[in-house]
């Protein structure tokens, strides 16, 4: 209920002072988002394994429903080239009604996580990770169009399989394929970026492609019918849907619905900085799960939101949420209008298009930025995921890159320091009046760095240079940002060892979550609750209070 109020309140804030100047820029920009994405759908349908017109469906659908839901203004969703590198593997193995049950159990999981507020789980994927797997993903989603740019063929549902296949089978490019492919390729690269903001390269290059195939009529692969409807004849039924076929497609359940969660929620994130509009992640994931429990239903293929689209509307004037409504009204009119004209659309222009995208996919800046500056860490994080989702898929991919981030984080980390010192009362004065009093036999031990079972060892070491005669020893915790059982433990133990030889300890600069441990682990019985300071100031004016200096 508090999602619901709190979606209602932003769509009051959102839409007050709405006027036909605002409803206007919001219709201008929902055709220029049209202009990106119809070429966009098309070539993504089909490089997903499914149909151009599977495509139409879920930019249409996607934009009124997931848009009208979404997190926050901006967002505009559809198929991507992430998603289609995904579901390519998916459909070789399971055909369409694999991806549909999958997509539809994914949306159920992604409706979940928003519901049960896990937004927040994207932080805790590093950058150099999510750059690795996108990188992989525009590998493959480039070497899936091999096929189609040069008029070839492989076998096997892999990258390594489809290469080797080359090898068996030989690789014999058909000239004219190719030569549209390389026409639509250039046309892209070379298209000026002043004409680009108002007519996408992309969209050209179709166009073109298109015209010089209906003018010579060339043998050349096309992308057939576009059904004027937006429910297609292959789509989600309960035939032939079972528990087996459920449990051997949970790998790919999870793989779109992490796909989709990370996708959108950097796309969001991205697009917050960007229209500087705050952003509800949760609420978006129960926008992405109940759009892609629709989809399927109708024929589509998973959607996320897309930064392409997003940022174009942004830039595009986007006033509020009806701008991804009036880019899927603009495409379904484009789907019943120009449905003949599109089945005309060479493959291989299409193929050519997601090829210039997936190499536009990659992180190009931040890529250098780690290579440039040595970030060794995250160079070999952004090695192992890219790698990993091009020989294996995205889940494992992205498992292996946390789970290898978080060692690395640990071997890090994994280093305590402690750094003693003698109370010097000349740098007291001004701050406590510690005339007529010394300190002889007071250390003050400085502890820097996080408490747990890789450092925890480290600490009982280094307290072991106390000098024999130090009567007093002052643990100075402001540098531990935390600690867990065993690095509870380890002060225990340093606590007894020092008590037994007639040390007095005490602590100051802790947090109240590393006291709360210490307490669990019984440190606060041994030492007394009144041998916790907020600084060492406080716990020298006590020292001197007491005589003990």
């Amino acid at each position: 209920m508090g999602m619901i109020k709190k979606y209602i309140s932003d769509l009051k804030t959102e839409f007050k002072g709405y006027n036909v100047q605002k409803f206007t820029k919001d219709l201008t920009a929902g055709l220029t988002v049209c202009a990106v994405a119809l070429p966009l759908a098309l070539a993504f349908g089909v490089s997903g394994g499914a149909t151009a017109a599977a495509g139409m469906v879920t930019a249409i659908v996607a934009g009124i429903v997931i848009g009208m839901l979404s997190g926050a203004s901006f967002q505009i969703s559809g198929p991507t080239g992430a998603m289609s590198a995904v579901l390519i593997s998916i459909v070789m193995t399971y055909e369409l009604k694999g991806v549909f049950v999958a997509c539809f159990l994914a949306g159920v999981i992604m409706l979940l996580c928003g519901i049960f507020k896990l937004g927040r789980l994207i932080s805790f994927i590093p950058s150099a990770v999510i750059m690795g797997f996108t990188s992989g993903i525009a590998i493959t989603i480039a070497m899936g169009q091999v096929n189609n740019f040069f008029g070839t063929t492989s076998e096997g549902t892999g990258i390594i399989e489809q290469i080797a296949s080359y090898f068996r089978l030989g690789f014999t490019p058909d000239l004219t394929t190719t030569l549209i492919a390389v026409g639509a390729m250039a046309v892209m690269i070379f298209w000026p970026k002043k004409w680009g903001a108002k007519v996408p390269a992309s969209l050209v290059s179709i166009i073109l492609a298109t015209a010089v195939q209906m003018i010579f009529g060339f043998d050349v692969a096309m992308v057939g019918d576009i059904p004027k409807t937006l429910f297609l004849s292959e789509r989600l039924t309960l035939e032939g849907v079972n528990l087996d076929m459920i449990k051997n497609l949970a790998s790919p359940i999870f793989t779109i619905a992490a796909l989709a969660i990370i996708e959108s929620l950097l796309c969001g994130a991205s697009a917050s900085r960007m229209k500087k509009e705050p952003f509800d992640a949760d609420r978006e994931l129960v926008a992405q799960g109940v759009g892609n429990m629709i989809l399927p239903l109708l024929g589509g293929v998973p959607a996320t939101a897309a930064i392409a689209r997003t940022s174009v509307a942004i830039k595009s004037g986007e006033q509020t949420r009806l701008t991804s409504v009036f880019h899927s009204v603009f495409l379904l009119a484009a789907m019943f209008l120009l449905g003949g004209v599109m089945s005309k659309i060479p493959l291989s222009a299409l193929a050519a298009v997601l090829m210039v995208t997936a190499f536009k996919m990659n992180e190009w800046d931040d890529i250098k930025f780690i290579f440039k500056h040595k970030f060794k860490t995250s160079i070999s994080q952004f090695l192992l995921t890219m790698i990993c989702t091009v020989v294996f898929d995205l889940t494992i991919a992205i498992v292996l890159g946390v789970l290898y981030s978080a060692i690395m984080y640990m071997a890090q980390s994994a280093h305590v320091s402690v750094h003693f010192s003698d109370v010097d009362p000349e740098r007291l004065k001004g701050k406590i009046d510690c005339k007529d009093h010394d300190f002889k036999g007071v250390q003050v031990a400085y502890v820097t760095g996080p408490l747990y079972f890789a450092s925890a060892s480290k600490l009982e070491a280094q307290l072991e240079e106390i000098k024999d005669e130090s009567h007093t020893l002052l643990l100075s915790m402001r540098g531990v940002p935390s600690i867990d059982v065993a690095g509870a433990k380890v002060v225990l133990e340093c606590v007894e060892a020092l008590k037994a030889k007639d040390v007095t300890v005490m602590f100051c600069g802790m947090t109240k979550r590393a006291k709360l441990t210490l307490d669990r682990a019984g440190v606060t019985s041994i030492v007394g609750e009144e041998s916790y300071f907020v600084s060492a100031d406080v716990a020298f004016v006590k020292m001197m209070e007491e005589s003990k200096v």
